[in-house]
């Protein structure tokens, strides 16, 4: 693929950070970055968005300094930078935030241990270090923490502390490879608030990368990567145009069926909680809605919705249209099991670490074949909670039943009839794909003949053909979660526990990965409880549970749990201005404190949509600001999460005041 889309030129008067021209990146044989041209501006937040092997982060690192290239040029500032010498100039201009939660840091010392590290190497001023550590442990919210060791922080902390230590020599460019992986939505919103700021107050430039589709929207410019070539680059909702056609989602009775009619004639489909979303490849709404009304004429539609494409859906129909997207996953087989009940009870379980109470009297149900989320901030006490109900650790109190055996008496049970996948292992990496499969049956004792054909199930199943001889470590991270998936399900449970599956997996292996459940769930019966960090993923979810220091703060449907904050704290308004920096600092000093950068854009609470609207546009009227649009905007689960965090933090420092 080859095509570029670009939405405007350069102006010759814009001030150039970073001026790639036929880049080219080789590892052997591989290329990894195949002749890019990339511009970016001063004072930007550039984004370079794609999956994993998409060549992001060889060309940061090229931009870092730390790594040469083969072919083409590439600008730092004023420096071409085409040797070591001349990537010395340029360093301590530069900060440089590798990929991976603490990599760049000690673990063994503190917080300000760290920092102060990083300030000598930078050989930053006694007397400056005191100030810029003090102002930017208060911008990241982590002032009460300076003592605590690196290796003690939450993933979220650990990333804030990562980027203090970027910035404590005050560099003009910044770059970080994604470095809102792995951290849960609170910390990620706290992370693009600090980058606005440092944007408005110090006119850094940042260059970013992400595996999150839905993170576009931050940038105020972004190119777009696959297979180390750029597929459009320019402001996000050009971006959004690269593909053509209509998303249109469903509800329908029978959903499972109509699942499988439309994957007959659609070629992408997804299914997200009771909604079905269609991609059809018509750009005209009307003809697209008619044409998908027709198909399902002998269905019972409840409702149908033409909406905006996320950039995750023009990037899949943009790589299926070229041919890019391997062929669907098999559909199952339906099961016999088709009866309802309970699969899951948890009755005021707590779980006490001597002083400390990781789960503080949670209870929720989870019926057969359903998906159940449990979502919640690092340290929340999700992984505890399924350690528990999985009988790898005893509740200090309450009571529960897992596929209908008791959590205090039956804990060799639960394990026959469940399937675990683990956040830190599922895998033993140094075996091969039929030797992991082989192990896990293995271990659920099962016989020859039926190793052999759950064996091959598991192969299909994980689109794993050709893979059975590599090691489950050398495989890209979609596949190793898939192969661990599989493993999990070798021995047919009747319940699948998993710990954040898809954390570090890029979307096209996130979308296959959730396939895969929703057949488990709808067709097979199989009781899912997921934890995630993707919000998006929470929308597929039938219920959730939403975690806080230890206990449920929330336990509904998705689409209850964003009435339920809309009634309570107003709806969304996206703001569009001509200067959204100045802007963004207008709106927080009116005590618009819920205001958040997004590209050029402000998205903000409003109770009052009306009221608000007047006084903004009275306000940045006033700070000769010009208002280009102002629309409402549905709430996302990611809104509703650090909505309701935020909410329980601040009752929390009430309570303790």
């Amino acid at each position: 693929m080859t095509e570029q889309v670009h939405n405007s030129e350069l102006g010759e008067s814009a001030a150039i950070a970073v001026s790639a021209k036929g880049f080219c990146k080789r590892y052997g044989k591989t290329v990894a970055v195949n002749s890019i041209d990339i511009n970016i501006r001063k004072g930007e937040i550039y984004g370079l968005i794609g999956p994993d092997g998409a060549g992001k982060s060889s060309f940061m690192k090229a931009v870092a300094g730390v790594l040469s290239f083969e072919a083409g040029t590439l600008q730092v500032f004023d420096t071409m930078v085409d040797s070591e010498a001349s990537a010395e100039k340029v360093k301590q201009r530069i900060g440089f935030m590798p990929q991976g939660l603490g990599l760049n840091m000690y673990p063994d010392l503190s917080v300000e241990e760290n920092i102060d590290f990083f300030a000598r190497l930078r050989l930053v001023p006694e007397d400056e270090l005191t100030r810029r550590k003090n102002r930017l442990l208060g911008m990241t919210r982590l002032e009460k923490f300076r003592d605590r060791p690196m290796k003690n922080l939450s993933g979220g902390m650990k990333q804030k502390l990562g980027l203090v230590c970027t910035l404590i020599h005050e560099p003009e460019l910044i770059i970080l490879d994604e470095p809102t992986t792995g951290v849960d939505p609170v910390s990620r919103r706290d992370f693009w608030s600090i980058l606005a700021k440092l944007l408005r107050e110090q006119g850094i430039t940042a260059l970013v990368s992400t595996a999150y589709m839905d993170e576009a929207t931050r940038f105020q410019r972004a190119a777009l990567m696959y297979q180390g070539k750029v597929l459009a680059e320019g402001e996000p909702d050009v971006i959004g145009n690269l593909a053509q056609g209509t998303m249109i989602t469903i509800e329908v009775e029978s959903q499972a069926r109509a699942l499988l009619a439309l994957g007959k004639q659609f070629e992408q489909i997804e299914a997200v909680g009771t909604r079905i979303r269609i991609w059809v490849d018509e750009a005209d709404a009307p003809k697209a809605e008619k044409r998908l009304r027709d198909f399902l004429s002998d269905f019972t539609i409840r409702h149908l919705e033409c909406e905006s494409p996320g950039l995750e859906d023009v990037f899949v129909a943009k790589l299926r249209q070229e041919g890019d997207v391997v062929a669907a996953l098999p559909v199952f087989e339906p099961t016999t099991d088709n009866s309802d009940g309970v699969a899951i009870e948890a009755h005021e379980l707590s779980k006490r670490f001597n002083d400390f109470t990781a789960v503080d009297k949670i209870s929720f149900t989870v019926p057969k074949g359903e998906i159940f989320g449990l979502l919640g901030a690092n340290g929340a006490g999700k992984t505890t909670a399924i350690k528990m109900l999985t009988g790898i650790q005893l509740p200090s109190s309450g009571e529960g039943t897992v596929a209908g055996a008791s959590m205090a008496t039956a804990a060799q049970l639960i394990k026959q009839r469940i399937g675990y996948m683990s956040q830190a292992f599922s895998l033993y990496l140094d075996l091969s794909v039929s030797e992991n499969i082989n192990l896990f049956a293995g271990v659920y004792g099962l016989d020859p003949k039926t190793r052999r054909e759950r064996g091959a199930w598991i192969i299909e199943l994980a689109g794993l053909q050709g893979h059975e001889k590599e090691l489950a470590g050398s495989l890209p991270m979609g596949l190793r979660q898939r192969l661990a998936l599989g493993c999990a399900l070798v021995h047919k449970p009747q319940i699948l526990f998993l710990d954040e599956p898809t954390s570090g997996v890029d979307p096209l292996g996130r979308r296959r990965f959730w396939e895969i459940l929703f057949n488990l769930s709808r067709v097979q019966n199989v009781t899912i409880l997921v934890t995630t960090h993707y919000m998006s993923e929470a929308e597929h979810c039938d219920h959730l549970a939403l975690m806080y220091a230890g206990r449920v703060v929330a336990d509904d449907t998705p689409d209850n749990m964003k009435s339920a904050v809309t009634a309570e704290a107003g709806g969304l308004l996206e703001v569009s201005v001509d200067n959204p920096i100045v802007a963004l600092g207008v709106l927080e000093e009116a005590e618009y404190k819920g205001a958040a950068l997004f590209g050029r854009k402000i998205h903000l609470w409003s109770a009052d949509s009306q009221q608000s609207r007047a006084r903004i546009e009275s306000l940045l009227g006033n700070a000769g600001i010009q208002v280009l649009g102002m629309q409402a905007r549905a709430l996302s689960m990611e809104d509703v999460f650090v909505y309701r965090v935020l909410q329980e933090e601040k009752a929390t420092e009430q309570n303790a005041a």
